[in-house]
């Protein structure tokens, strides 16, 4: 028995697939086993082509090839070169059972690339499960920005079966490879960053406190909720908070291009989080994810480790609001169809803009709000308790002034973000301050004696529920960061209580 590697996926992660493969004597026929898709079975066809068409011949005996683990379901026409090479190879003495191969193959025995291909090679590398690649040629230029990994390129079935003969062929070969983005190490783990600022907080005059929110929303990844009149900048905060975010680690870059190319994008391969932004008229199926056989990805799964951001809030659905907790509160979801169920991670930063009202003027100090008290609090009672809960800092933008001047730049912002990642880390912690457990806050949101009066008496006045009271121990520990303090103060507290929405 020969057998190699190849992969399926089941949602968005890859699942290594042993291909195995007996020749025994009986009557010729050629079977695939474990579960396999149509694309699968009708492999033995391009196969057999692939073979016959460059001189070889079909021995007389009965050959099966076993897809293990035999109760996965698995699909896609790159097991083709798998399948192909244990055929040919079997009466070698090559040990091919640490190579992973991907392929498709033409009927004249030509080694094509496959859409599944790219996220296959992207998950598997980052759960660290494969070192040895055999790919399509042409796939060579898409791999090669993933690191730690030799691939070997292919054109033709007969150039795979001359290299693991160790004879002279075609193949070429693609080195392994270093990421390489500015970068810094913490407790021996690399951390990469960009340093380009396409939209920067330079262009934004004045809304101070909206900035300063926006920075402590980015330090620590805490949701973030910004309410001002139309056109008073929200917009322009939420999609400039992507260029500020903390930095990545290697496994987080990889995922985030194994999701660029689920989507069919090409992979950028920089440390910038991706930034999802559906309309308000989107369907909870397109939010969330669905469809009736199989389950895709839906928008806050490709919104992982980046932002999901909702303009216009209260316009969403009320189905969609509401099922938009559990995500937050999980940082995962996960979606039940009769033939498959698949868990996504959704560990996003969740920004959010509204007006104060439907007209949009009620904190207008030059426009008459024309909307009666029936209508704005029909608009405000879209957001239920339990989701506003779940949001960290509550901005109320001011109002345009002529007077007013660019602050802080994002380059600048940037580096206080840097720097505050830094100092979380270096606690030894595994996650940022916006998505500690409760063991883990008790352990890093150390607070002085007045600043846990404070909090105290927050408690009692406002009827914080424990979801909020959580929340503000996170924020300040991150703005105690901000300014390199080791123990939470009585001002941290007062500016976490500050960012609560008052209802």
């Amino acid at each position: 028995m020969k057998k190699l590697q190849c992969a399926t996926l089941e949602g968005i992660e890859a699942i290594s697939v042993s291909v195995e493969s007996t020749l025994t004597k009986g009557l010729p026929s050629f079977t695939i086993v474990g579960m396999a898709s149509t694309a699968i079975n009708e492999a033995r066809e391009r196969v057999k082509s692939a073979l016959l068409a460059n001189d070889f011949v079909f021995p007389p005996k009965r050959i099966t090839i076993n897809l293990s683990p035999s109760d996965v379901n698995k699909n896609g026409s790159h097991f083709d070169l798998s399948i192909a090479l244990l055929i040919a190879l079997d009466s070698s003495e090559v040990d091919l059972s640490s190579w992973y191969v991907f392929g498709e193959l033409g009927l004249d025995g030509s080694v094509k690339e496959n859409a599944l291909l790219y996220p296959l090679v992207l998950s598997l590398a980052n759960s660290k499960s494969m070192q040895k690649v055999l790919v399509p040629e042409e796939s060579l230029i898409k791999v090669k920005n993933i690191p730690n990994i030799e691939f070997i390129g292919v054109k033709h079935l007969n150039d795979a079966i001359a290299f693991f003969k160790g004879e002279e062929s075609a193949v070429l070969r693609q080195d392994t490879t270093e990421i390489e983005h500015p970068n810094f190490q913490v407790l021996g783990v690399k951390y990469f960053f960009h340093k380009y600022y396409p939209l920067d907080f330079l262009d934004i005059k004045g809304q101070e406190n909206a900035k300063r929110a926006a920075l402590v929303s980015a330090s620590g990844m805490h949701n973030i909720l910004l309410e001002g009149s139309p056109g008073c900048g929200k917009s322009m905060v939420a999609k400039r908070l992507r260029y500020i975010l903390p930095p990545v680690t290697a496994d987080i870059l990889l995922d985030i291009a194994k999701l660029d190319s689920l989507e069919g994008v090409e992979p950028h391969f920089t440390p910038l989080r991706p930034f999802r932004s559906p309309h308000h008229t989107s369907t909870p199926a397109s939010v969330f994810g669905g469809g009736s056989h199989k389950a895709q990805i839906g928008e806050i799964g490709l919104a992982h480790n980046g932002i999901l951001f909702f303009d216009e809030l209260p316009h969403f659905q009320k189905s969609v609001l509401e099922a938009l907790r559990e995500p937050l509160e999980d940082k995962k979801i996960r979606i039940s169809r009769v033939n498959s169920k698949v868990e996504y991670p959704t560990s996003f930063l969740f920004v959010a803009a509204m007006n104060p009202c439907p007209c949009g003027n009620l904190l207008s100090t030059s426009q008459e709000c024309r909307c009666s008290e029936r209508e704005i609090q029909r608009y405000k009672n879209r957001l239920s308790d339990p989701f506003l809960d779940r949001i960290d800092l509550y901005v109320q933008m001011q109002n345009i002034n002529p007077k007013d001047e660019p602050s802080l730049s994002s380059e600048k912002m940037h580096k206080q973000v840097l720097y505050s990642h830094k100092r979380q880390m270096q606690r030894g912690q595994t996650s940022l301050n916006g998505d500690l457990e409760d063991s883990e806050i008790e352990k890093y949101c150390l607070m002085d004696d007045e600043a846990k009066r404070i909090l105290d008496q927050a408690i009692l006045r406002y009827q914080l529920s424990f979801r909020s009271i959580k929340k503000i121990q996170k924020v300040a520990r991150t703005i105690a960061d901000l300014r390199s303090a080791e123990v939470i103060s009585k001002i941290d507290v007062l500016e976490a209580l500050s960012y609560r929405k008052r209802t």
